[in-house]
């Protein structure tokens, strides 16, 4: 039913506008714009999809697997295998020259594709597409709300999970466990676990805990395509004063954050209030690039998506975007910590999805 509602949004949106097709590129990485077209991702390869505004979708792939996998988990698709791809889809533009036509992303096209001696011409169709992935339906949204639950849930099972002396990827496995027993059929999760030495999150290790440990992680399960997060700090043992009183920086630098949403605002002006925060208490170094990435990000279709809080980004939030607002950085006095929580903006402000206690947690 999702993938219908957005393939008539997307129909309504051409007809309007004159684009006669939408191609769009997704790969393992990458999938939002080609699950939000074909309602597929790819996990291995490349796939590309065009859509006309009388709604048929041709999808190509250039793995013998994915096709199969197509073949079966689309509906009312085109499945085209096709190991030379960029050629075999030039190929079907060609037929469509004097059309216009959209590319999204365009600067993920393969090169032969966007070769501009090509007899087709291909428009930017980027910011066409960003709109449908940022501002969501009510039904997404609702898909989004169910992850976030799951991500609550998950993250009682990650308390539970992180005992001294057990691996990190003995904790990722309980929670995939638990996720794919609840229906979830993906999550991206990271983590870290030490003290002063650990600098970010990433993929589990051998690493096994001790107690002491200052434990992070961000689960971002999936719920019938789309991904919510929730981003968490704990203590396997007492945390110190020195702790507490870095991780209510993270907390006042999240709720800021939240507290800045409502539409009309952009994405910079939410990560200036999270950073204002720490250069209040002279952190501001570690609210730049040399220590983090971003101050929170979409989320939907992809579990890192537009628009990312950034300062300098200055897109204008909308009712219906969703997001995680996450202050996450190193703190010198502790070492890396994480909050987080997913927020929908709604016409007044910003609805926040994540139930968990914003507390640095003793285990």
């Amino acid at each position: 039913m999702l993938a219908q509602e957005r393939r008539n949004r997307l129909r309504e949106a051409m007809a309007q506008t004159g684009i006669e097709a939408l191609i769009v590129y997704g790969n393992s990485w990458q999938s939002d714009y080609l699950r939000y077209v074909a309602d597929f991702s790819s996990l291995e390869g490349h796939g590309l999809a065009i859509i006309t505004p009388d709604g048929s979708i041709e999808l190509f792939l250039d793995s013998a697997a994915e096709a199969e996998r197509a073949e079966i988990e689309t509906t009312d698709i085109k499945v085209k295998l096709a190991p030379e791809i960029a050629r075999a889809v030039s190929s079907r533009l060609d037929r469509i020259a004097n059309h216009r036509i959209a590319a999204a992303p365009l600067g993920f096209m393969p090169k032969f594709l966007a070769d501009a001696t090509r007899g087709y011409k291909l428009e930017d169709g980027t910011s066409f597409v960003d709109r449908f992935l940022m501002v969501k339906m009510p039904e997404e949204i609702d898909a989004i709300r169910q992850a976030a639950k799951w991500a609550d849930e998950g993250y009682e099972v990650f308390k539970k999970a992180a005992v001294p002396g057990r691996m990190q990827f003995e904790l990722i496995a309980d929670i995939e466990g638990f996720f794919r027993s609840r229906g979830c059929p993906d999550n991206f999760m990271i983590m870290g676990s030490g003290g002063k030495d650990v600098f970010a999150m990433a993929p589990p290790s051998e690493r096994r805990l001790v107690a002491g440990d200052m434990v992070t992680t961000e689960l971002t399960p999936n719920c019938r395509g789309y991904f919510a997060q929730i981003c968490r700090t704990m203590v396997l043992g007492k945390a110190s004063d020195l702790q507490k009183k870095a991780h209510a920086v993270y907390r006042e630098a999240m709720e800021a954050g939240i507290a800045t949403i409502r539409p009309g605002v952009t994405a910079g002006q939410v990560a200036k209030a999270e950073n204002d925060i720490f250069r209040k208490y002279g952190l501001g170094e570690y609210a730049t690039s040399k220590y983090t990435r971003v101050r929170g990000h979409g989320l939907g279709l992809f579990v890192d998506t537009k628009p990312h809080i950034l300062e300098d980004v200055d897109t204008v939030l909308e009712a219906g975007m969703t997001m995680i607002i996450h202050p996450n950085t190193y703190h010198p006095d502790t070492g890396y910590m994480v909050l987080g929580d997913t927020v929908v903006v709604t016409e007044t402000g910003a609805e926040v999805l994540c139930g968990t206690p914003r507390e640095l947690f003793e285990v």
